[in-house]
């Protein structure tokens, strides 16, 4: 590996490379490199063997921008979870042992007359494994807003929920999804940041967009209760290394206005191998990117990764809407509505897709999912049934049919609790009526009427009042 020549500048970041080999690099700063250089590569060189198992069992016929958005998103997880900062912690523990271990290394080696480190060089390669892996972040996260998936429209349960029983992430989410449009102009100033950090000349531009746009995601998520909070400030760190490098020029000659000679130096390569694999690694990064927005793009169409897909055609699809139990029988008696009665059905949502969430007065376990996640099963999405605690949900599978009568069979399965199951008959006696009959877990005999209600939802009202494309802001 050759390098070019560029002008001599006093900061650490860019010496030149027509020096001696180390640049004129002081001890400390070396030392600083040498423990700032490991703590990234712990944190981003993926070690851990169940990335590996990810990748090699990832189910990609859900969609390609799905298994690709979880390596997108990985972090070491040493313990409690990648949301934890205690693997900040161990990671900076295994860097500060790894830069006194390379002290003494090095220290051997130049005793020994071996040739000087470049530490030019070593910040340049290190600078373009931390540029791409926060353009990754970047995109992995801007393309499923661009295309808005990540906060999707509220479902009919959630409309029919009140504020109080969502979680404060939750309802973040929701208002997010409400305006699709602004979801994507995020979308886009995100993607751009990430785009801008592939090339060398607009990477600390877009470190500088990052530092804003993720610096407001952070404080949203500390704010909101959200679970992205560790990630994002990983994210700000990254940035804010890559700003480092022109930092202390831009400050010389924004702020004290005097005279500051760029940082030339960069990396060359030679001509052969090195240069075919140069343009190798920017076709598979242009190919990934591409296959990542055109695989969401497709997810848009499809409606997205957080419900369950609506592409299949569920039961009571054509029943979809808000009903009031007219009656409710338990064991062949009569329950009317109490507060008190912890059995006895409030209200039902039937989902254009196989989901039915029933209202009752003993609240649904609270679920904080609050990471973002994309997830190929329906049987495995929790976004609809996660922060909230005012409705039970439950998935629905046909059955059986019955060849002699119009009346079908369902098996209705709580996400959370698969223990708590119903097998049900319904039968629609007319358009605005689900009957529903059969057995509970305990094979307690349930049967209920319910009337649906004729509710108009300003979000769906807008969308018809000239707005193409419902509320925006």
């Amino acid at each position: 590996m050759r390098t070019s020549n560029h002008e001599p500048h006093p900061s650490w970041e860019g010496r030149s490379a027509t020096a001696l080999p180390d640049s004129g690099w002081k001890p400390v700063e070396k030392g600083l490199f040498r423990f700032v250089a490991l703590y990234f590569i712990i944190q981003i060189v993926p070690l851990a063997p169940s990335f590996w198992r990810d990748l090699f069992t990832a189910n990609w016929q859900y969609g390609l921008y799905q298994p690709l958005f979880k390596l997108a998103r990985y972090m070491p997880n040493f313990v409690g979870g990648t949301g934890s900062f205690l693997n900040w912690v161990i990671a900076a523990a295994l860097a500060g042992l790894g830069t006194f271990t390379w002290s003494i290394w090095e220290k051997r080696r130049d005793e020994s007359g071996k040739p000087v480190l470049n530490y030019d060089q070593l910040n340049a390669w290190v600078r373009v494994l931390v540029r791409y892996r926060l353009a990754a972040g970047l995109l992995a996260f801007g393309l499923i807003k661009l295309f808005p998936i990540q906060a999707p429209e509220p479902s009919l349960s959630h409309l029919n929920t009140p504020y109080g029983e969502l979680t404060e992430w939750k309802i973040f989410a929701l208002t997010l999804g409400v305006v699709p449009s602004y979801q994507a102009f995020l979308g886009l100033i995100e993607t751009l940041a990430g785009l801008l950090l592939l090339t060398r000349r607009s990477a600390t531009i877009g470190a500088f967009i990052t530092v804003f746009f993720t610096g407001n995601v952070f404080i949203s998520n500390v704010a909101y209760g959200g679970g992205e909070f560790v990630y994002s400030l990983f994210l700000i760190s990254l940035a804010l290394y890559l700003l480092a490098y022109d930092g202390l020029r831009l400050y010389n000659l924004l702020v004290l206005g005097k005279p500051t000679a760029p940082n030339r130096y960069r990396l060359t390569f030679a001509q052969g191998w090195q240069q075919s694999a140069r343009l190798a690694g920017k076709v598979v990064a242009a190919l990934l990117i591409l296959s990542y927005g055109l695989s969401a793009y497709e997810a848009l169409r499809k409606g997205g990764h957080q419900y369950p897909s609506a592409a299949k055609k569920a039961s009571l699809s054509d029943a979809a809407g808000l009903y009031t139990v007219q009656e409710f029988r338990l064991n062949g008696q009569s329950r009317p509505p109490s507060p008190q009665d912890s059995l006895r059905w409030q209200n039902v949502v039937v989902e254009k897709w196989n989901t039915i969430s029933i209202r009752r007065p003993v609240p649904a376990t609270l679920a904080k999912l609050n990471q973002e996640d994309v997830i190929g099963p329906d049987s495995a999405r929790h976004f609809e049934w996660s922060g909230q605690i005012g409705r039970h949900y439950y998935h629905y599978e046909p059955v059986a049919e019955q060849a002699a009568s119009a009346a079908r069979t369902l098996q209705l399965r709580n996400p959370q609790h698969p223990e708590d199951t119903f097998q049900l008959r319904y039968e629609r006696p007319n358009p605005g009526t689900l009957v529903l009959a059969g057995i509970n877990a305990k094979n307690d005999s349930v049967y209920a009427v319910l009337e649906r209600v004729d509710k108009k939802y300003l979000l769906f009202e807008a969308a018809k009042s000239g707005r193409r494309k419902g509320l925006t802001l």
